[in-house]
């Protein structure tokens, strides 16, 4: 259904042109974005030319699913007033600022947690109906202003700035003084983090136990922020919010959530710097380069891992540095940079032979290990198209598989399977593959379930074998639903 026409939208058949998008191309654009989010949409060039000649404002979600087409065309975030249709149902433009001020940093980050829920419970969630779509350019900001500035000089929250804690009691709500946090309240908000990435690595992003992380967020960490604290309790309560804002990122990008991702990520890199956490910006800024390069924008990948890289050196880990490094050689092997890839992962190898047991690791990093390490090296070798070395790396990363790493290990399997079909070992290809299904179909990760699916379409040439018939019905509940 659309509003009342309105005189001709130029503004949209501006932009529309600028982006060399036809009227049935925007309307295809629109339908599958809303499949992506379980909407049903059946616009079409007719729909489009209503829009533009008439100025009719279709309703619900498709103002800002137009706003997401167009943006991904163009490669940056439209906002509706660029196209007209300012006039919408309001979306929630928020987790995308990188606030220079502590006190606006707080409301931009508070905020996110309270939508994300508010459109959770409203039925069609809140990043189905979400305006704007992932656009690499939105971490420009962020990542300059970190570099720039890691750190506040004060986090203090006096008690006038605080805002009063609220209860409600037989439907009425009341008011009591701001909240005084302790160092107690953030011990549970790491307890939380740590909980969460353990159900995460083991069950995948979408899983309920995972996804209660948004909820932590809003219900625990809010009211915490909004309280009054000192600036050494401070920084530590941003550092703990932080760790959770990356880990609901991270759970969204596992997810295929991708615009979810990208501001929690924004929030989590603000939040850091708040907490003077520069290993921990640079974890997030290491988020960030991958979910770039996942999303193929290679170049802007390597930028945020080396951001991450340069603020770190000589505060960071041995451990961390290599992690670091390694992220950069993943973005380096997807943008074809063989020698460049090469470099990063000799570096990563030996920052990771340097690190000793009793270092200061962050407990953030416990997943990284060599086995890891193999693991990320043998899929730069497959993006390079180097079979014997990703089969080589492959069987370090697999030498101990942990029931700790559920996912991590799925993946690594499907990596093996793919090194072993184009090393013409389709027997190897198929037992690695089937192994890779069994683990895909008991967790919950949208990106298990896109490199299995990666997996049988290289497989297609063979689908007349028994055996490769035989895994494609074992991978069926996969193929069949929805990414």
């Amino acid at each position: 259904m659309s509003r009342e026409p309105r005189g001709p939208n130029e503004k949209l058949g501006t932009v529309l042109a600028l982006a060399g998008i036809s009227n049935a191309g925007l309307a295809r654009r629109v339908n599958d974005l809303g499949a992506q989010r379980g909407l049903t949409l059946r616009y079409d060039k007719t729909s489009v030319a209503r829009w533009v000649s008439k100025g009719m404002v279709p309703q619900g979600a498709a103002p800002h699913l137009i706003a997401a087409a167009i943006g991904s065309k163009l490669g940056r975030p439209v906002p509706l007033h660029e196209i007209g249709l300012a006039d919408a149902d309001p979306a929630p433009e928020v987790g995308l600022a990188f606030p220079r001020d502590i006190g606006q940093a707080v409301r931009s980050a508070t905020e996110l947690y309270r939508l994300d829920l508010a459109g959770r419970r409203g039925g069609v969630g809140i990043w189905q109906s979400l305006a704007g779509s992932f656009a690499v350019s939105a971490y420009a900001t962020p990542a300059s202003r970190w570099l720039i500035s890691p750190a506040d000089s004060s986090v203090a929250r006096e008690p006038e700035d605080a805002e009063p804690a609220t209860s409600t009691t037989n439907g009425a709500s009341t008011e009591a003084l701001p909240q005084r946090v302790g160092h107690s309240d953030v011990t549970k908000l790491r307890e939380a983090a740590e909980d969460a990435r353990r159900w995460d690595s083991k069950y995948g992003g979408g899983d309920w136990r995972s996804s209660m992380v948004p909820e932590c967020l809003r219900v625990d960490a809010a009211p915490l922020l909004l309280g009054s604290y000192s600036d050494e309790v401070g920084r530590s309560l941003f550092g703990a919010t932080a760790e959770l804002t990356r880990l609901a990122g991270w759970m969204a990008f596992d997810t295929g959530q991708q615009e979810a991702a990208q501001r929690y990520y924004i929030q989590a890199l603000r939040l850091a710097r708040a907490a003077a956490d520069v290993p921990l910006g640079g974890y997030v800024l290491a988020s960030m380069s991958l979910q770039a390069t996942y999303r193929g924008f290679a170049d802007e990948g390597v930028d945020l891992a080396q951001a991450a890289l340069e603020r770190n050196r000589g505060l960071a880990t041995a451990r961390t540095m290599s992690f670091f490094r390694l992220v950069e050689a993943r973005a380096q092997a997807k943008s074809g940079d063989g020698p460049a890839c090469g470099a990063a992962l000799k570096s990563a190898e030996g920052w990771l032979e340097r690190a000793r047991a009793g270092d200061p690791d962050p407990s953030w990093l416990d997943f990284y290990s060599a086995e890891r390490f193999a693991a990320d090296a043998a899929e730069c070798y497959r993006d390079l198209r180097l079979p014997r070395q990703v089969r080589r790396f492959t069987e370090q990363a697999l030498a101990r598989p942990t029931e700790e790493f559920v996912r991590s290990h799925g993946l690594r399997l499907v990596v093996s399977a793919v090194a072993e079909l184009e090393s013409g070992n389709l027997d190897a290809a198929c037992a690695a593959g089937a192994r890779a299904v069994e683990v895909a179909n008991r967790i919950s990760s949208a990106r298990t379930t896109e490199y299995v699916r990666d997996l049988m379409n290289r497989l297609e040439a063979f689908r007349d074998e028994p055996r490769v018939a035989e895994l494609r019905e074992q991978a069926r509940p996969l193929l069949v639903a929805p990414a």
